[in-house]
């Protein structure tokens, strides 16, 4: 069977290295690239073309950004998320930007390979507790979601209108994605047009539900 090429991102370089090293003994994976920020996880996943990219949530420019850029750029490469953080806010942003799995930092390393070769082949990696907490979610909301999930938005617009929800103005909004306030006018507006919806803070409540 032929391995599985994986980018790890983390910037806490004893994480990162640990995890290098389970991967590397493991015989089904190949390290394509360890890096330690959104930017170089972005451009490495370009360059090597990974099948599978492990990417910390809270590396500096984000794990989400990278998220959203990489599964954009390259629609077959799957991407798990890698961190400490339990909250549902950061789960449903992994899961929009485009991420297949959310695992936990405490996660058994002895699993940790079984779990991204699962991902691999078209399966969820999600901690049970925190998929009790998707399904409890998207039941309250339903009708929104739909709605949401039918809107045609670019890779982009998801990512401004996720930017959006977690309360940036345009001006915060242009500096995350380093592009101009105009860009960013123009994103938000063809997102209200997508969704039919008046301003940006009915956009949002669409969004984020309930």
């Amino acid at each position: 069977m032929a391995r599985l090429r994986i980018l790890i991102a983390d910037d806490h370089v004893p994480t990162r290295e640990e995890v290098r090293r389970t991967l590397v003994a493991d015989d089904r994976f190949e390290v394509s690239a360890v890096v330690g920020n959104a930017a170089a996880a972005v451009k490495e996943a370009i360059r090597t073309k990974p099948h599978l990219c492990l990417l910390d949530i809270r590396m500096p420019g984000s794990g989400i950004a990278a998220t959203w850029e990489i599964t954009a750029r390259l629609p077959e490469a799957k991407v798990v998320m890698f961190t400490v953080s339990d909250e549902s806010n950061d789960l449903f942003a992994a899961l929009r930007a485009g991420a297949s799995g959310y695992l936990l930092k405490d996660t058994d390393p002895l699993e940790l390979g079984d779990l991204l070769r699962g991902v691999a082949a078209g399966q969820a990696a999600i901690p049970p507790i925190l998929v009790a907490r998707m399904v409890q979610h998207f039941r309250d909301r339903a009708p929104r979601h739909r709605r949401v999930t039918d809107a045609p938005l670019t890779s982009r617009e998801w990512e401004v209108l996720d930017l959006m929800a977690q309360g940036q103005s345009n001006a915060q909004i242009a500096r995350t994605l380093s592009i101009t306030p105009i860009t960013v006018r123009n994103h938000v507006g063809s997102v209200l047009r997508k969704l039919r919806v008046p301003d940006r803070e009915s956009a949002v409540r669409l969004f984020s539900g309930p």
